[in-house]
């Protein structure tokens, strides 16, 4: 069953893991946007933490992989990127509007403004595969 409401962010306590790690994310219109690859935490004033955004593509998701692969696809990722010192895609906890099997954001994918590497490679990789299952 979704957790969905009106008023966007988290509302509940979430084991990162089980709840937000890896799940993709669907914007306003339920379209795919990307995975959540890793999520951005502060301290509240109360002294617990809590999400201030999703982290998604090869940015996050290298140094959460970690070893030797983690690295190969956080240098890989810098070098196709032009900006002298890239960042992830970020989410801010705010759109959220729900989570169920996916996580749910107000924004539509234009808005969201994330790296393309993931669009690139669904396109010209994934939907050349014949017989592949195109559906997240």
């Amino acid at each position: 069953m979704a957790e969905r409401t009106d008023q966007p962010g988290f509302r509940r306590q979430y084991d990162a893991q089980l709840h937000l790690l890896d799940r993709q994310i669907l914007d306003r219109d339920g379209l795919p946007v990307a995975k959540v690859d890793d999520i951005e935490l502060v301290v509240r004033a109360d002294g617990r933490l809590a999400v201030a955004a999703l982290l998604c593509g090869p940015g996050a998701l290298g140094p959460r992989t970690g070893g030797r692969l983690g690295r190969w696809t956080k240098a890989i990722w810098r070098r196709l990127r032009p900006d002298e010192d890239p960042q992830p895609g970020r989410i801010d906890a705010a759109l959220v509007t729900g989570t169920d099997s996916a996580v749910h954001v107000s924004a539509s994918a234009a808005e969201l403004r994330l790296d393309g590497l993931e669009r690139w490679v669904r396109r010209y990789v994934v939907d050349r595969i014949p017989g592949a299952d195109h559906a997240d």
